[in-house]
Formats: structure tokens, C-alpha cells, sequence
């Protein structure tokens, strides 16, 4: 169990500005994971494997993208009890982001909105820190989340993706396509039926290619974000359908969705401090606006598509409404700056009861 208790730690790190904070846990955690230091996070692992994709994971609670954008600590998601680890966004080029201050907390809310922008180091340190931070013996599995450079004009995104997934793809145990995030100018067009149709042609192609190259079939996700229609739903699940299922209909075992990324609705926290700052919001008021998407593809999907989901997972009980909701897998983001490693061993063993 962890022997600092996560109330204390946060006291200290909520004085600090949002993004401040970040920067020091992520360093604290680089600086630890390798070493006894990191009993002061680490919780009991909860064996409940799950097949998904092809893919055995050891439980049901993952890391979402965002937390550790460089893969600097992998080991010490690992050692909080992860079934799952997603790290990046990456792109092929480091880039500073959107200007600061990009990260803001609603704690009466249990949210923050963030509008980093795909800030990270750029794909060959993502890759060498990949190598060096994850267990030679890692029982969690290891996604790799990719997206495009700020300045690559939209109609020229599918080369960054392909850059990425180059790149990724011998290190990584599945790949996820960031197609959703609100913090890149015009990025969410690619979810738009012909758009996704050609991005989802392209990389299944060459990720088809790459299965061959290295003997070894890794599956794709596409991220989706929370504000979309019923319709445009609707058109997003037919061409996962179309690349990800078999002619009979069964799923091919290639490719699954993450539902979802973070909000720019702001209804459910209207008034607060920040809550007109741009961005997008995640944490307890994204719960319910995930789920709904959750269940939307579930129905237009199938019993069989793999479906993550992620959003507002504060608790065991969240993770169970994700879980009746429609996905197979959750995600963690928001909840662990507000609940601390101590909400992977709850919500893991939720999802196993």
C-alpha cells in the first residue's frame, strides 16, 4: 500500500498552479520509479484479466493519455496498479504547446480544463524514454497515443500519423489515433465521415504492413471526443465497423475506439471560477456526456467492438457505470489528481466484483 497518504501530498500540490503541480509529480515519479522510493505510491495489483483485441489485459483500469506525454513514468504507473498505461500524445516534432496558463482546476467541481496543445518532446525521446522507463518484466500493457504537429495543415495530418505510427508501432502493445482533442486547431474534422474514412484507410494499411515487418499484430484505437451527435455517432461507428469487422460481421481483432476525449461544454459547471476558460474540460462533470457516447456506440457497434471508456471516473461506482454503460476497459485522468493512486486499486477492484 501506498505509505504517504494522498490527502497530505495534495494539500501541498493544490497551493502550486495546476500545471506546476504536474511538472513536479511527473518529475518526483521519474526520479523514484526505479527505486524503493516508489512504495510511497505503489498500491496492491488486482488480477482480472480481460482478452481485448487480441490483447490479455491483467485488469480493467487503465491510464488515459495526457498524465505523461513523454513517457517518462511508465514504472510508476505500473507499480499504482494499472492494467493499462496510455502515454503521449506524441508527435513527430517537439512543440512547446499553447501559451501558459493552459491548465486550470474546478475543484468543486472534481474537473480541470487544459489547453497544453499537444506540448511534448517529439517522437525520438518519446521512443527513448519508451525503452528506458518501461519494466523488462512489465505485466501491464502499453499503449502509445499519436496525433499531428500544431503547424501540419489539416489536409496533410494522415503523414504525421503515419510518422508516429512508424515510430511507435515495435515498442507499443496497442496504438491510439488522438483525433479528438480540442486543444489543436481543426483536429476534431478528421472524426467527419469522409475524413475518418481516409485517415482509418491509410493507417490500417500501413499498420497492416508494419504487422508484417515485425511479425506482430498491434491494434489500433481511434480517440473520439464527448460532443458529438447522435448522427455523427452513428457515421463514426459504420466505418469503425467497415476496418474493424470481419465480412460475417465478428470484430477482426484490428481495431477499437477510446470514448471519450475531454468536453468544451460547460453547462455543468457554469459560474465557477475558470469555467470560461478555453479548453477542454474532464473530470466528474464529463461522466455522464462520456457514457452517453458509450452507449450510443455500443448500440450502433455491436456486443463484440472493444470499447475504452474514459471520462469522470472518480470512484469504484463510476467505473462500473462505464463499464454498464457499454465499454469493456475504463480510463483514469482527472480522478488521480483528485483521488490519488489509491482510486486504481478501488476502481479496479470494482470492476472485479
Amino acid at each position: 500500500m501506498s505509505l504517504i497518504p494522498y490527502s497530505l501530498s495534495r494539500s501541498v500540490l493544490f497551493r502550486l498552479d495546476a500545471e506546476t503541480a504536474h511538472e513536479t509529480t511527473i518529475d518526483m515519479l521519474a526520479k523514484t520509479q526505479h527505486s524503493l522510493l516508489r512504495r510511497a505510491y505503489t498500491q496492491p495489483f488486482v488480477d482480472d484479466p480481460v482478452t481485448l483485441c487480441g490483447l490479455r489485459f491483467p485488469n480493467r483500469v487503465g491510464l488515459a493519455a495526457g498524465l505523461d506525454k513523454n513517457a517518462r513514468c511508465i514504472a510508476a504507473w505500473e507499480a499504482m496498479g494499472f492494467g493499462s498505461i496510455e502515454v503521449g500524445t506524441v508527435t513527430p516534432k517537439g512543440q512547446p504547446g499553447n501559451p501558459k496558463p493552459r491548465i486550470f482546476r474546478l475543484p468543486k467541481a472534481n474537473a480541470l480544463i487544459n489547453r497544453l496543445g499537444f506540448n511534448n518532446e517529439g517522437l525520438d525521446a518519446f521512443v527513448r524514454n519508451v525503452q528506458r522507463t518501461r519494466p523488462a518484466n512489465s505485466r501491464s500493457l502499453l499503449g502509445l497515443n499519436i496525433g499531428k504537429n500544431a503547424s501540419t495543415p489539416i489536409e496533410q495530418a494522415a503523414d504525421d500519423y503515419l510518422t508516429c505510427l512508424d515510430g511507435v508501432y515495435p515498442w507499443a502493445d496497442y496504438v491510439t489515433v488522438n483525433i479528438s482533442s480540442p486543444n489543436t486547431k481543426n483536429l476534431r474534422a478528421l472524426q467527419s465521415d469522409e475524413a475518418l474514412d481516409a485517415l482509418l484507410d491509410t493507417l490500417m494499411q500501413r499498420r497492416a504492413a508494419l504487422a508484417q515487418q515485425h511479425g506482430k499484430d498491434k491494434p489500433l484505437f481511434i480517440k473520439i471526443a464527448p460532443d458529438l451527435e447522435q448522427d455523427q455517432i452513428d457515421l463514426i461507428a459504420t466505418t469503425l465497423r467497415r476496418y474493424g469487422c470481419n465480412a460475417d460481421g465478428s470484430h477482426a481483432g484490428k481495431l477499437g475506439v477510446i470514448a471519450t476525449n475531454t468536453t468544451i461544454c460547460r453547462e455543468a459547471v457554469q459560474g465557477m471560477p475558470h469555467a470560461e476558460e478555453t479548453g477542454g474540460l474532464s473530470g466528474a462533470p464529463v461522466l455522464e456526456k462520456s457514457n452517453h457516447v458509450i452507449r450510443q456506440l455500443r448500440a450502433a457497434l455491436g456486443k463484440d467492438f472493444p470499447i475504452i471508456g474514459v471520462g469522470g471516473v472518480l470512484s469504484g461506482e463510476d467505473a462500473r457505470s462505464k463499464l454498464a454503460a457499454g465499454a469493456d476497459l475504463v480510463q483514469i485522468f482527472t480522478g488521480l489528481i483528485y483521488r490519488g493512486p489509491a482510486l486504481v486499486h478501488e476502481a479496479a477492484l470494482a470492476l472485479k466484483r
